[in-house]
């Protein structure tokens, strides 16, 4: 037995039940906090980004990890991330809400599933034209990560980004709070609120964790209980490093579409097409090894399987079928997350989570490209009623 499917399937049903208590989707962190200015579920993408990072600087800069996933980079991320974002805002859940959500029993989620792979396939027929005339012409260079060229250790370089991260956010909690909301007074101490604005923010900052910690001692000691409620986002970002590092230290970085496109590559070749016998899936995806099942394949299928675990002891799971008003989210928003995902290439899991942990050049670019997908899409869903940004 291949010695990395028991951390396959560990790591698998970790990130599921995370994923499920936490309520962990990209689109809820973007969508919410551009549409009702919510960072409820935003700021746990944001612990679970930066921890991941120092810890994966960590391990780089020591030699444990195996492998870093850095993709040529160029204009293909920012506009195959643009068709992601769009896609999955559209369809109400990005690569991993999809898995956690189907794996609650949401059928429309089974059906999203269904067409990314109809965008895996749709991309994988048409990519030796895609070649010259998309990823040619616009990719710039190959891909790189700062752990990699950096003068600066990864660890340390992890730790002073982090620290930039956390300066920044305290900076605009912090201004926001000493304005109060007051055009006027931002206007007339302008020179004094900046001074204070992160002073303010570090403070607010170091209480609103103090508070985090204590709920999280007084739910250690009720765990059976606690298990059963919906967990802050911040809880499981912790969940999630922890799984993300065993998986980076044992096989790669974290991902989800690629695994999801190999995936649809084998499904094909179950019912007699030769898989292999396509350029992105014979030589790339399965890299002339044969259309079989990976490591990563089996993670994320047990993806699944831990929300599914995890939805039932919670009391949350039963078959939902979709209502028909929502079927055209699933169809198109699933055919543009797998078709986005591999123009870019990449999903909100390898590059805005992953990649942006690893700091690939890539992923910063796919990542504003998805971020901006995400804006555009929110606005025109709510463009009857307006957005609080």
């Amino acid at each position: 037995m291949d010695s990395t499917l028991p951390v396959a399937a560990i790591v698998g049903i970790g990130l599921g039940v995370f994923l499920q208590k936490g309520r962990f989707c990209f689109v809820n962190a973007f969508r919410d906090f551009f549409a009702y200015k919510d960072t409820r579920v935003t700021k746990g993408v944001l612990t679970a980004i930066i921890l991941t990072m120092v810890f994966w600087g960590l391990t780089y800069q020591l030699g444990y990890h195996q492998e870093l996933w850095t993709p040529k980079w160029g204009m293909t991320g920012l506009i195959g991330g643009f068709v992601f974002g769009v896609g999955m805002t559209y369809a109400g859940g990005c690569a991993s809400g999809t898995l956690y959500r189907a794996g609650e029993g949401y059928l429309q989620f089974w059906l999203t599933l269904l067409f990314m792979g109809g965008g895996y396939a749709s991309f994988t027929a048409i990519f030796p034209t895609l070649q010259s005339t998309y990823f040619a012409p616009l990719t710039i260079d190959n891909g790189v990560s700062l752990f990699a060229i950096s003068p600066i250790p990864a660890g340390f370089l992890a730790v002073l980004i982090a620290g930039a991260v956390v300066l920044v956010y305290a900076a605009l909690t912090g201004s926001k709070a000493a304005n109060n909301g007051s055009p006027e007074r931002a206007t007339t101490k302008t020179g004094l609120l900046t001074v204070i604005a992160p002073i303010t923010g570090l403070q607010t900052f170091v209480s609103d964790t103090r508070t985090y910690l204590r709920g999280l001692v007084h739910a250690l000691r009720t765990p059976v209980a606690s298990s059963k409620r919906p967990w802050d986002p911040r809880s499981a970002a912790l969940g999630i490093t922890a799984v993300a590092v065993l998986w980076f230290v044992q096989v790669s970085i974290v991902g989800i579409t690629g695994p999801e496109a190999r995936w649809t590559g084998y499904l094909i070749s179950q019912v007699g097409i030769n898989a292999a016998s396509f350029e992105y899936w014979g030589s790339i995806l399965f890299q002339g090894q044969g259309i079989g099942i990976t490591a990563d394949m089996v993670m994320i299928g047990f993806v699944i399987i831990g929300s599914f675990l995890a939805s039932l002891w919670s009391g949350d799971f039963s078959l939902r079928i979709p209502k028909r008003r929502r079927l055209p989210n699933a169809v198109g928003g699933g055919f543009l997350m797998g078709a986005g995902s591999r123009l870019a290439p990449g999903c909100n899991i390898g590059n805005i989570y992953s990649g942006i942990a690893e700091l690939s050049i890539h992923s910063f670019i796919a990542s504003v490209g998805i971020i901006v997908g995400v804006y555009v899409m929110t606005h025109w869903i709510y463009r009857e009623v307006g957005c609080a940004i």
